[in-house]
């Protein structure tokens, strides 16, 4: 068995704000005796939606606040999957960086399939791979790659990976349907893509909201049968604590895809 942390927080109130929240979360994940603790989509320093007010990107700032946050992780002796952003040629890539529990950078999984809303913010990366902590491989998603391009999951289970780390910003818009049960019939589509991931790739599904009032989802892990494992009450911040057995993750249905036949 292992024990799984989702970060389910809310919007840091500033860049220093999201470091201090990570530190947190992660001696609160120690306390709980979890191994791995993923954070939602860019939480240092913050997700660049239009009505966030965050600052212009810091390579200098980020590089200071992943070592903050790895000390934690080293203390704690678990690994962290933070949702953060990079600087890389002038470009702004959102990103997950994934910190070993000795405190190691193990390396990043950049955003590849960007929303067309984030043209003008992100640039896209490229390449996916998957990360190992202790004897359990795992992949990374981020947002709109888990809900609309189901390859992204897959890629992953192809390659082993027993869970699948699913990172994501969203918050209510005016006017939308505000639920209080895991995928709603009422709801939009977005819950239901979550529970798809894992049933045909036979692997753990982690989604890892921002905790919000209205939250149109929220963070939730599903089994790899695709039924829902635990959920996050709707904009309560908190850990999702959960237990999962990867020897139940098969990957049977990923390893018989066969795209010269799509």
């Amino acid at each position: 068995m292992i024990r799984l942390a989702l970060a389910n927080l809310s919007f840091p109130s500033s860049p220093e704000d999201s470091i201090r929240l990570a530190v947190e979360a992660i001696a609160e994940a120690a306390s709980h005796n979890a191994s791995i603790i993923c954070f939602p989509e860019c939480f240092v320093p913050g997700y660049r939606a239009p009505n966030k007010a965050i600052p212009p990107p810091d390579p200098v700032w980020l590089e200071h606040a992943w070592s903050v946050i790895a000390a934690a992780a080293a203390k704690a002796n678990l690994t962290v999957i933070l949702g953060t952003e990079r600087v890389v040629d002038q470009k702004v890539l959102a990103t997950a960086l994934v910190i070993e529990a000795d405190g190691s950078f193990a390396g990043f999984q950049d955003k590849v399939q960007l929303d067309p809303s984030e043209d003008t913010i992100y640039a896209a990366g490229n390449g996916r791979r998957v990360f190992t902590a202790g004897p359990h491989t795992f992949g990374i998603v981020i947002c709109h790659e888990g809900y609309r391009y189901p390859e992204t999951v897959r890629s992953a289970a192809r390659k082993g990976a027993q869970i699948v780390f699913h990172l994501q910003f969203s918050e209510a818009e005016d006017g939308s349907f505000q639920p209080t049960s895991y995928a709603d019939p009422k709801n939009s589509f977005h819950e239901k893509a979550v529970l798809c991931r894992a049933a045909e790739n036979n692997c753990y599904f982690a989604a890892v909201n921002y905790a919000s009032p209205g939250s149109p989802t929220t963070s939730a892990l599903v089994n790899p049968d695709g039924l829902l494992l635990s959920v996050m009450p709707y904009g309560k911040p908190g850990l999702l604590i959960t237990d999962i057995d990867p020897t139940q993750a098969t990957n049977l249905l990923a390893s018989r895809f066969k795209p010269e036949l799509c």
